[in-house]
């Protein structure tokens, strides 16, 4: 019963590397999103990034039934779904994925408000997941600035 939202969760094992667990997942986000960009375009990395945050809330919620905690670091499905959101304008060209990572972990590192009211007031899932949301729409918004001017 737990076996899949662990797997979720750890997004395929890559939250239990360490350091920099967040930064793993991040990555490990990137050769998905590349491939629905290249196959599908925008809208299908669109309704995915819809998806995965959908399937994140459901995995994340059992996950942490199973193994308590606050915001434990090796659920990286939430840097999944932001990383995906901030790519979701971004061509499949290796430099501007490189320029979204980078702009994803800055917004999610930093916690700009309201992302830091997220992480500090929600609990549960909605607490794991709503903050990565943010840097994500932050990511978004400045990657279509970088394309816009690329």
């Amino acid at each position: 019963m737990y076996a899949l939202p662990f797997v979720l969760c750890t997004w395929f094992g890559l939250g239990k590397l360490k350091p920099a667990p967040g930064s793993w997942g991040s990555a490990g986000a990137l050769p998905f999103a590349w491939l629905l960009q290249l196959y599908g375009g925008p809208w299908a990395l669109a309704i995915a990034a819809c998806a995965i945050t959908l399937i994140a809330l459901w995995a994340i919620r059992l996950f942490l039934v199973r193994w308590p905690g606050e915001d434990p670091g090796e659920v990286v499905i939430d840097e999944v779904a932001g990383q995906w959101l901030t790519l979701v304008f971004v061509p499949a060209d290796p430099w501007l994925y490189l320029i979204g990572f980078i702009v994803f972990r800055f917004f999610d590192i930093t916690k700009i408000w309201p992302a830091s009211w997220a992480d500090n007031t929600l609990s549960g899932a909605p607490g794991v997941l709503i903050d990565d949301l943010f840097a994500g729409l932050y990511g978004m918004l400045v990657m279509l600035a970088v394309v816009y001017f690329w």
